[in-house]
């Protein structure tokens, strides 16, 4: 699920596209933040129906495979129809939230048949289905183990297929490894024989608290954009301008927002988020430089008294 690095973030990108476009209505990129959020759902939801459509296609395969003259041993081995049976896939089709989603997000493999034959024909080669055929075992429990070798070991191991997810998803690079925590969360929620029993993955721990943060966060440092500006020029004089990258200034502006707007957030806890962030999304020395001005802008703040924290241990 989304927590609340990934959500910094999606504020970061929409906060850059704000700063980068003549558009400045709030609204807009409030909207667009959004979508950016709910797509992690979308992706997800694709990824489950993938999963669906594959053990859907063994009955495709079951009946090619009958029509044979002289079907071989292997054609009558694998035209068993077990894995469109799965208890996981069973109780995921009876899933009313996954139903309604696949209809609300028009989820259709059908734009490209190949990428679920590609699955397919890679499984039936492996000797994981082989193994799962031959087991006995139709407890859900068991039965998701080749549910999630489907998933980690041919979806996401295979480039054409990630290809496929990256150009439907636009941000499938930066959203992948979240999509992997809900897949897992899903496989751990679906523990019960009983389809009524499991649970989709949540989008985030608490999404009527995050969808708040999410949009004071991206407000507040739109609002007050020029005053944090101003803090960080005043510690970066000795820098020119042209040599600071926009990723830190925005970074360090979404952190002083954090500082004085946000009172149930430690600290502590927003200097590390935004130096981590910088890490992966601005240059190699960002976080060297950011950790640095942060801890001047803090300690001047502090010293007005303008860090208000709620509960003890939050302003250190």
């Amino acid at each position: 699920m989304l927590n609340r690095r990934h959500l910094r973030v999606k504020v970061m990108q929409a906060l850059y596209a704000y700063s980068l476009t003549e558009d400045k209505s709030i609204k807009d990129f409030e909207k667009a933040l959004f979508r950016s959020i709910e797509e992690v759902d979308h992706m997800y939801i694709w990824t489950l129906n993938l999963l669906d459509e594959v053990a859907e296609y063994v009955v495709i395969d079951s009946e090619g495979r009958g029509k044979k003259w002289l079907p071989s041993e292997q054609d009558k081995f694998l035209s068993s129809t077990k894995l469109n049976n799965n208890a996981f896939i069973d109780s995921l089709r009876q899933n009313r939230e996954y139903v309604e989603k696949v209809k609300k997000y028009n989820v259709d493999w059908s734009f490209d048949p190949e990428i679920v034959r590609s699955i397919y024909a890679q499984l039936t080669a492996s000797d994981t289905y082989t193994a799962y055929l031959q087991e006995g075992d139709r407890s859900i429990a068991k039965e998701k183990d080749i549910i999630k070798f489907i998933f980690k070991k041919i979806i996401l191991k295979t480039p054409n297929i990630e290809q496929a997810l990256e150009a439907r998803f636009i941000d499938w690079s930066v959203d992948k490894e979240v999509l992997q925590a809900m897949i897992a969360k899903t496989f751990k929620n679906f523990s019960n024989d009983n389809p009524a029993k499991n649970k989709l993955a949540d989008l985030t721990p608490n999404w009527a608290e995050d969808q708040e943060y999410v949009q004071d966060l991206l407000s507040k440092a739109i609002r007050y954009q020029q005053e944090y500006a101003v803090l960080v020029g005043d510690k970066t004089k000795n820098w020119e301008s042209d040599r600071i990258a926009l990723m830190d200034s925005l970074l360090m502006q979404m952190a002083i927002t954090e500082l004085l707007h946000f009172p149930t957030i430690p600290v502590k806890v927003t200097m590390n988020e935004y130096i981590e962030i910088s890490k992966d999304y601005s240059t190699a020395k960002s976080s060297t430089f950011i950790n640095g001005i942060l801890d001047k802008i803090l300690s001047d703040l502090k010293q007005q008294g303008r860090i208000r924290k709620e509960g003890r241990g939050l302003q250190d």
